[in-house]
């Protein structure tokens, strides 16, 4: 009997390698056949559950024309990703007790920030994290304040896209502190009614990497050091993210994955002013290892902030009875800068020229997808990743 026993477990347990195999076979599958409809150059997904990574896969090329391969360690800035990490920074902060989510932002800050629309208005912090602070992205400025690397041989369809979205890199502006304050300082030289959108505090949602930008400035303020350093030293040094970094560095550009424009055009390495509101540079396993720390702040077993933080940090901030104008309800709340999916996932998604990204988690699952172009949709592959990574998980358990 025991023999038999023996053989059936064995039988059991030979069967669902296989079935787990079948489907990281037929993920694969499914991801390179998206990959070739799109024409993304290179990709890299890697899917994991509570304890480890159960799926890694890298696809095409992080340099198109001399056939270097996109892998799980090639790094690559992740857009508007970066900014979930200004989230764990500003809880950590707030731990440390330099201020509260209700804390008026001008009781901070060096200089005053003053919607011309509503002069008497307080922004608080917490109205940063949810995007309705009434500071919004002026593009004619904004978008002026990415750092494209110069270069002789830049394409010239590159370079008139460049020019027809305003990447001029032209502003003098150029660190984080300075352009934040001539953009939002009544007598900052880039002060603009535009800044601002005609509404109080709270009442409106406009998506805002600018203010986003200015909740890592707090941070920055109160703890006597740069965004990047303390993001290093509480979040990425903790977290043995070693191959992340806020800036491009010679290190890291020997593993960095060109951004295109299409497989046969690359636009230029850039960097941004606003850096923390998506300029983090990191590889894939260096993201799981994050994406698998939410998990573990959403399971109430965090290890970088507490757990009241955690709740706090990916708890959904609206009801249909303080619901601000121009957001709906229907695929998603928010948390602190989190995205709370109706389909119970938890995560964030980037974009930047050349720079495509998500990640997502629930209580079982941590999913990151990061590519170098640009796309406008990615509802197909994130279905992909869950349908086989769900099966996956199951079967692994």
């Amino acid at each position: 009997m025991k023999i038999e026993h023996t053989l059936l477990l064995f039988a059991i347990l030979f069967a669902n390698i296989v079935q787990a195999q079948n489907y990281a076979d037929s993920l694969t599958t499914a991801i390179g056949k998206y990959q070739n409809e799109t024409e993304i150059p290179g990709l890299v997904v890697v899917i994991s559950d509570r304890n480890k990574i159960v799926y890694q896969h890298g696809f095409g090329y992080a340099d198109f024309e001399n056939k270097k391969p996109f892998t799980p360690q090639t790094i690559q800035n992740i857009g508007s990703v970066s900014k979930t990490f200004v989230a764990v920074a500003l809880m950590k902060a707030i731990e440390l007790k330099y201020f509260t989510l209700e804390t008026d932002i001008n009781e901070i800050l060096p200089f005053k920030v003053i919607n011309p629309y509503f002069p008497n208005e307080v922004i608080r912090v917490k109205d940063l994290t949810t995007h309705v602070s009434g500071i919004i992205d002026n593009q004619e400025i904004y978008t002026r304040s990415v750092r494209f690397r110069k270069s002789n041989n830049l394409n010239r369809t590159v370079a008139a896209v460049m020019k027809e979205h305003g990447y001029t890199s032209d502003l003098s502006d150029t660190t984080l502190s300075s352009f934040l304050k001539a953009y939002l300082s009544t007598d900052g030289r880039l002060y603009n009614n535009k800044n601002f959108s005609n509404s109080k505090p709270g009442k409106r949602a406009s998506y805002s990497n600018i203010g986003s930008a200015l909740a890592a400035y707090l941070i920055e303020i109160k703890s006597g050091m740069s965004f990047a350093r303390f993001s290093e030293k509480y979040t990425l040094k903790p977290l043995k993210m070693n191959n992340s970094d806020w800036f491009l560095t010679e290190k890291n550009l020997k593993q960095h994955s060109i951004p295109y424009l299409n497989k046969q055009m690359a636009f230029p390495y850039y960097s941004i002013t606003t850096y923390p509101d998506g300029g983090l540079r990191t590889s894939a396993l260096d993201l799981s290892k994050y994406v698998l720390e939410m998990m573990h702040t959403l399971n109430g077993n965090p290890h970088i902030l507490s757990q009241q933080s955690g709740k706090i940090m990916l708890k959904p901030v609206f009801t249909p009875s303080n619901l601000p104008e121009n957001m709906s309800l229907r695929t998603r709340n928010k948390g602190i800068f989190w995205n709370i999916y109706t389909d119970g996932y938890i995560g964030h998604d980037g974009d930047d020229p050349g720079v495509s990204s998500n990640i997502q988690f629930n209580h079982a699952i941590g999913i990151v997808f990061i590519c170098n172009l640009y796309l406008e949709d990615r509802t197909k592959v994130l279905n992909i990743l869950k349908k086989y990574g769900e099966q996956l998980i199951k079967e692994a358990k």
